[in-house]
């Protein structure tokens, strides 16, 4: 019989419910440097994924009550940790770059085929990147959320979050090919 992911870590998840440093210690240090790494790759600046972190654990531990398990604790906590980077990005004035009049696809029939990206020169060009087009890359080929989900986390249209990708990915290949 298999087990569900869903209640993965269940007996400490319900441990800190009730209040229980020592179980919201050891989930804590399950999860820190997973979340860390999402927050990094966000925001980039270490001291501001270091404390959207710290915000992010406080949030999920004062919010535990409404977990019910219906995903895994590590993507509740995930979609914190990401909500909590946008809003810090946001806060910061770091938009997504112009997006009005922006909201129409763009065809993708001429997109370059590059054989065998040194990971390098991709970490580079992400690097390169404007915030906006880098946060688009990063929740759709790193996080692996679809384009109706970038839409709810950026409070922006499904259409706009896949012409936002698509720029992006030109501007990537383009910033990577020059390198």
């Amino acid at each position: 019989m298999e087990a569900n992911v869903r209640f993965t870590h269940q007996a400490l998840v319900e441990q800190s419910k009730e209040g229980n440093r020592n179980a919201q210690y050891q989930l804590y240090g399950l999860y820190v440097d997973a979340m860390f790494n999402v927050a990094m790759r966000l925001l980039t600046v270490r001291e501001d994924a270091e404390d959207v972190l710290q915000e992010s654990f406080v949030e999920a531990f004062k919010k535990l009550d409404t977990f019910r398990f219906e995903s895994t604790f590590g993507a509740w906590l995930k979609r914190i940790v990401i909500n909590r980077s946008i809003n810090h990005l946001k806060a910061k004035r770091l938009l997504l770059s112009s997006l009005e009049n922006e909201a129409e696809p763009v065809e993708d029939g001429n997109a370059e085929v590059i054989p065998d990206l040194e990971i390098e020169k991709i970490k580079i060009g992400l690097g390169q990147l404007p915030e906006g087009y880098k946060q688009i890359i990063t929740l759709y080929l790193i996080e692996g959320y679809d384009h109706v989900e970038i839409g709810e986390i950026l409070g922006i249209s499904t259409s706009t979050s896949k012409s936002q990708y698509h720029r992006a990915k030109k501007k990537l290949i383009q910033i990577v090919n020059e390198l």
